[in-house]
């Protein structure tokens, strides 16, 4: 799953309990979205197949898969979080309260996840819990070496290969903090979340994969799902021009679930992700004026471009402070 707490540290200073309201939706779906459904079903049983039976043939191509898989479940977990499939969101958040990336709470990601979906706080380094951007004064303050890590960060090869421990530890840090200042709903979420990871540990300890290679899986899909979260969000002096449009049909937008369109997704959360892309084929011109042109056209694009260069500075461009 991806880390959603603010990966580049911009959260020191900031009170505990500050995302941990939940903003459920309020609509749900009124009948079973069985694409959605079905995919969760395929998910689970690949990823089980990654785990047994391939890990029995050739361990790189298990724990590969195995990660794709882990990469998809995320993916539907954010579906669920928005209320999706299901009608009742019990039903629909039982599907997922086990999470088998491991790392990251179900009920953390909900809250602040939904706490990030009010636009006018996009980028904030202290508002929005997914900022990668940190407030000026406080970059200042770093030692060299954490700058050095955080703009390496800031590139998409860094991304890959530190983004998910930058990012887990920030996570974690946060976290931590805010239980020991007595957020009783970030408790609640770990410990709604432990019990399920001890399983999938206990369910891989007992298949042929060894624990060492389902945790480089697990690392490996989130290494994957930051290819997403790199440049969906902009600093922008307009709300509506922070999230970006890849127009990317392949492999990783199916493995994204259509996040990919990700201002389409802001401007309908509760819209389910097979349709996405038509909404964004009627109205393509709609949404463009509405990010003001943050467009790319493709993943391979971003590769291309971003792949050892910087896309952003660290610090926020336009932080005022306050």
């Amino acid at each position: 799953m991806q880390t959603i707490q603010n990966t580049t540290g911009g959260r020191e200073a900031v009170l505990p309990g500050r995302f941990t309201s939940a903003r459920l939706p309020a609509a749900r779906p009124g009948t079973c979205e069985w694409p959605t459904l079905a995919l969760f079903v395929a998910t689970v049983a690949v990823l089980l197949l990654g785990v047994t039976v391939l890990s029995g043939l050739w361990l790189p191509l298990a724990v590969g898969v195995t990660a794709l898989a882990l990469v998809l479940h995320s993916s539907l977990t954010h579906e669920v979080l928005h209320g999706h499939p299901l009608p009742s969101r019990r039903a629909s958040e039982a599907l997922v309260h086990i999470q088998p990336g491991l790392m990251v709470p179900y009920l953390r990601f909900r809250d602040l996840h939904l706490a990030h979906h009010q636009d006018s706080r996009l980028t904030d380094p202290y508002d929005d819990p997914e900022s990668n951007y940190l407030d000026p004064v406080v970059w200042g303050s770093l030692p060299r070496w954490r700058r050095g890590l955080l703009k390496f960060n800031n590139t998409l090869l860094g991304r890959l290969v530190v983004g998910p421990l930058v990012g887990q530890a920030a996570f974690l840090r946060a976290d931590c903090r805010a239980i020991c200042a007595g957020d009783g709903q970030a408790l609640l979420g770990w410990l709604a979340h432990l019990p399920g990871a001890a399983l999938v540990l206990v369910l891989v300890w007992q298949a042929p994969m060894p624990i060492w290679a389902y945790l480089v899986a697990c690392y490996m899909a989130l290494a994957v799902l930051r290819i997403r979260t790199f440049l969906e969000h902009q600093a922008h002096e307009r709300a509506s021009g922070r999230t970006v449009v890849i127009e990317d049909r392949g492999p990783l937008a199916f493995l994204f679930l259509n996040n990919n369109l990700h201002v389409v997704h802001h401007m309908h959360p509760r819209v389910p992700w097979y349709r996405l892309p038509e909404l964004y084929r009627e109205n393509r011109s709609r949404y463009l004026a509405r990010n003001h042109g943050y467009v790319y056209g493709s993943y391979a694009q971003i590769f291309r471009l971003y792949f050892l260069r910087r896309k952003d500075d660290v610090p926020h461009p336009l932080w005022q402070g306050r």
